[in-house]
């Protein structure tokens, strides 16, 4: 019940118009409450010289008149002091404790225009009485409800940076366990080719010890035979002095002489000792290279062309390794597979997975192309040598490019290595050309092979006489 008569006292204390507790209140001949502020501003906007309308009733005036209700006033200010409008914050004004300087009224009212806090009188005044004013309470509302929208921006934002912060964690965790993976696979790889050498190293290392062992052996053997034999003839020789020194008997002579002329030796001879050992004549870092490629993932492949493949224009030679360009066209038949523009030329390898690495002589060529193509690409008329067309090369002309989706792409000013290696990760999408001589890496594609491919290669056109050849290494 106490709660009721509060809200019905409460309601009957609150304006019409800005639904707030009375401020200033003033009462029309109607016998309706304002606050003063509200019904001036609400004539001011709605209100004509001769015609003002009470909002509640609708009762007209022919001039603004209304007298101060003080009664009202009192009530809103023992409410105030009694405390009751702490009771429902949702309906209670805002208390302004600040006083105008002019008036020493409370600054409840907000100039736009002056953007500052006013009293009632000062909005009367002159100097606002055609500004553009509302209470502050309205003015804290409003900048309650753009700090609620910059809250939740702010939120937003704040919820953006924790998911990229989030997913560049997730990006530094990915990069140093790649990088943790490819440490590992140095480390086995190098460790396999280390550990390879080393035993290869300990293999040579026992074989020349064995080779040495069976050498000295040799020689310690004729040294035992020379030693005894120089032994005997030791013994002979003291044997003949004493004869022919001392009063030997003739029988003693005869008999000294007949087994000195019949005692034989053997000629001494220095052992056979070999000019080198005779297992670690060749070189060994080729031999071990030979031996080592079992211990290699990718080793260079010995790859040959396919002449059922090459414009007319092309001359294949040395066993099917060299290519070259012919001043005139030769009769081949049209085959599907062959070229019939393009001075291209395909190998007879086709790879759908794994990894394959080979190399090309470019020496003293001015012009080239070379990658490698799906098994559907076109090969008649006009040849694109886009990825989307089936294409992905290196080329020389007047430097070195790659044949991009757009166009060419610069990989370097200047070329005078003498070969190109290929390398196809089948499996990965990524075909990487090298200086085969620095195996520096010039130009990577990162693509997604759809169907089998095979490595091409073009000498180009008008460069007669020079020609491309495909390395073989054993």
């Amino acid at each position: 019940m106490a709660a009721s008569s509060s809200d019905d006292v409460r309601k009957e204390l609150t304006c019409a118009i800005c639904l707030d507790f009375f401020k200033d209140p003033v009462i029309l001949k109607c016998g309706h409450n304002f606050c003063r502020v509200c019904i001036s501003m609400h004539w001011d906007q709605n209100g004509f010289d001769y015609s003002y309308q009470c909002p509640q009733c609708r009762t007209v005036f022919t001039k603004r008149t209304f007298t101060k209700n003080y009664l009202v006033q009192n009530l809103v200010a023992k409410m105030d002091s009694l405390d009751c409008l702490g009771s429902n914050p949702s309906q209670s004004p805002a208390k302004v404790k600040d006083k105008c300087e002019l008036h020493g009224e409370e600054l409840r009212l907000f100039c736009h225009e002056d953007n500052k806090r006013i009293c009632m009188a000062c909005c009367e005044s002159r100097a606002h009485r055609y500004h553009k004013i509302c209470p502050v309470s309205e003015v804290v509302d409003n900048l309650k409800g753009e700090l609620r929208k910059r809250l939740r921006d702010l939120n937003i934002y704040k919820a953006d940076c924790v998911k990229v912060m989030t997913t560049d964690e997730r990006t530094k965790n990915d990069i140093r366990m790649k990088k943790q993976r490819l440490k590992e696979k140095v480390e086995a790889d190098v460790g396999a080719l280390v550990q390879f050498l080393l035993d290869e190293r300990d293999t040579l290392l026992d074989n020349l010890d064995a080779e040495e062992a069976a050498a000295v052996a040799s020689v310690d053997d004729n040294l035992e035979s020379i030693g005894a034999q120089a032994a005997d003839a030791t013994k002979h020789i003291a044997d003949i002095n004493q004869l022919l020194n001392g009063d030997a008997g003739f029988q003693s002579l005869v008999d000294t002489f007949n087994e000195a002329l019949h005692q034989t030796y053997d000629e001494a001879k220095p052992a056979d000792s070999p000019a080198e050992f005779p297992d670690f004549p060749g070189p060994f870092q080729l031999i071990m290279w030979k031996k080592m490629m079992h211990v290699l993932h990718t080793m260079p492949q010995n790859l040959t062309l396919d002449p059922d493949t090459a414009h007319p224009n092309l001359l294949i030679s040395d066993f099917d390794t060299k290519v070259e360009e012919l001043r005139n066209r030769g009769q081949e038949p049209d085959l599907t597979v062959r070229f019939t523009r393009f001075c291209g030329v395909l190998a007879t390898a086709q790879y759908s997975g794994g990894q394959h690495y080979w190399e090309v002589d470019v020496r003293d060529k001015g012009v080239w192309y070379l990658g490698v193509t799906t098994e559907g690409s076109n090969r008649k008329g006009f040849v694109s040598l886009t990825p989307s067309a089936g294409y992905w090369s290196l080329c020389l002309q007047d430097r070195l490019y790659a044949n991009g989706e757009d166009g060419r792409v610069p990989v370097a000013d200047y070329w005078n290595s003498p070969r190109v290696g290929v390398y196809l990760d089948y499996d990965r999408g990524r075909l990487s050309f090298y200086d085969a001589v620095t195996m520096k890496r010039l130009y990577m594609f990162d693509t997604c092979f759809g169907e089998p491919v095979y490595p091409f290669f073009s000498p180009g056109k008008n460069d007669p006489g020079s020609r491309l050849c495909i390395c073989h290494y054993y």
